[in-house]
């Protein structure tokens, strides 16, 4: 299939790849774009990341021939790999894979610059990256459709190899919520088949692809459905047991926690999307969204008038586990067990301006803040159709308290620091720190709210 020129790289990035394919060229080699990048450009989304395929050149006279042209990085050569130093380009020579064991990482590997791309192109996990692109003729090389499934959404792996790796279960995961993509059955049918290779893989790839499934995801709930049908999310027990675990129907007629959770995560994308937030920032506000109703099933009590689920986001231990389950470094996974904490704050917010900053400095401790926290409140709260999708009022309150004293983003500073007591005699030490500290808790009680107010609450209390 011929198509127009593909623009698959940065502009920064033309001159360094137009020189790498002519040089392949001038060998008699061939290079040939693959994988992500090439999926990517054919949706108008630009890649992080190029891979680029050579054929024809042995992996000897290859790096020979690009360490002419380029700085080599040849951490990846014992895989086939060679990375341009400074670019985020790899380039290998096809190769065969042979299982050697169970797990992801157990392969024998063999470059085969004879292979054709067609033979190069079954070692990969789905027919959407399995494509590759001729810049040099234009052409699309395509031997299992992918082009077609693309545009259709469907997720469906290349072939039988695709059972020799249990983490393309989670590829698949992180694909369909960020592609929006549907599995089909015989897809669904291999990767139940490989539940039972999930302990061999390291948590470091684990977070990888939940990382993107977070991070990047147009449509999480896709993602999340799809674990389900593979029968994966018994390996993610917090998860699985909100399944049938009961809400109010007044609150939630759109049904159980499972099924909340799963439009809420979608609304928190939406969120995300529409507020620019960076990949890390992102991930967090989706994995609130997962995590902020985790301990509803341990704290549902089903009444005679009502369902309710009481200290529900005061159950950290929870939160953690799952968090640890799927790996989520500390620095982000507390600023999600914060969000989560705190995510119904607003529920039964009056006005108070010390309630505010509270919040803002609890918040803040994990590097977090109140606009964020408004967006995890806001995709929970929008997250129960037919209801409206909005951010609830007494947030909106809580918010515009917030932006008045200045403290959305960030915590209340302290009003009165070490260098104001000095000049009322107050010596550094032990003494200092206890007045400093009382100062503060005065200071987010309301008591004062300038310097000279700080200064006169000091003569008051302590002189």
């Amino acid at each position: 299939m011929e198509l127009p020129v593909l623009h698959i790289g940065d502009n920064a990035t033309q001159e360094t790849l137009e020189t790498l394919v002519q040089a392949v060229r001038g060998a008699g080699g061939r290079a040939l774009f693959v994988g992500g990048c090439v999926r990517d450009a054919l949706l108008g989304m630009s890649s992080k990341d190029l891979d680029i395929e050579v054929y024809g050149i042995a992996p000897e006279k290859l790096k020979q021939l690009l360490g002419t042209y380029f700085k080599i990085d040849v951490v990846g050569e014992a895989f086939g790999v060679l990375k341009i130093f400074g670019w985020p380009i790899d380039v290998s020579i096809p190769r065969r894979e042979s299982k050697a064991g169970l797990g992801h990482t157990a392969f024998d590997i063999f470059s085969d610059p004879t292979m054709t791309p067609k033979d190069a192109a079954t070692r990969r996990d789905f027919t959407v990256n399995a494509m590759a692109y001729d810049p040099m003729t234009r052409e699309l090389i395509d031997p299992f459709s992918g082009y077609q499934d693309l545009h259709d959404h469907i997720l469906r792996h290349v072939g039988e190899q695709f059972s020799e790796d249990p983490l393309r279960v989670l590829r698949g995961h992180q694909f369909a919520g960020r592609f929006s993509l549907q599995a089909t059955q015989e897809t669904i049918r291999c990767c139940q088949n490989l539940a039972t290779e999930y302990d061999t893989l390291a948590i470091e790839r684990i977070w990888g692809e939940w990382y993107k499934w977070a991070a990047q995801s147009q449509r999480p709930s896709a993602g999340l459905k799809f674990l389900h049908q593979c029968q994966w999310l018994q390996l993610y027990p917090e998860l699985a047991v909100l399944q049938h675990c009961p809400q109010d129907t007044r609150f939630h007629p759109e049904g159980d926690v499972w099924i909340h959770t799963l439009y809420v995560v979608d609304q928190a994308a939406r969120i995300a999307e529409r507020d620019g937030l960076s990949l890390p920032d992102r991930a967090v506000l989706v994995f609130s969204a997962l995590c902020h109703d985790l301990g509803k099933p341990e704290t549902t009590e089903v009444l005679s008038d009502r369902i309710r689920s009481h200290g529900h986001a005061g159950t950290v231990e929870t939160f953690q586990n799952f968090l640890q389950r799927v790996g989520m470094p500390v620095g982000l996974s507390n600023r999600v067990i914060q969000l989560c904490r705190y995510h119904l704050t607003h529920i039964d917010f009056v006005g108070s301006s010390r309630h505010v900053r509270r919040v803002a400095v609890a918040l803040d401790e994990v590097g977090e803040n109140l606009e964020m926290l408004a967006r995890l409140v806001e995709a929970d709260h929008s997250g129960r159709p037919p209801l409206p999708e909005e951010l609830p009022r007494n947030m909106a309150e809580m918010l515009d308290v917030a932006q008045k004293l200045d403290i959305h983003t960030q915590a209340p500073k302290p009003l009165l620091m070490g260098r104001h007591l000095l000049t009322m005699d107050v010596q550094a030490g032990p003494q200092m720190g206890v007045i400093l500290k009382a100062a503060f808790e005065a200071q987010l009680e309301g008591e004062f709210d300038t310097e000279e107010s700080a200064r006169e609450w000091v003569k008051l209390h302590y002189f």
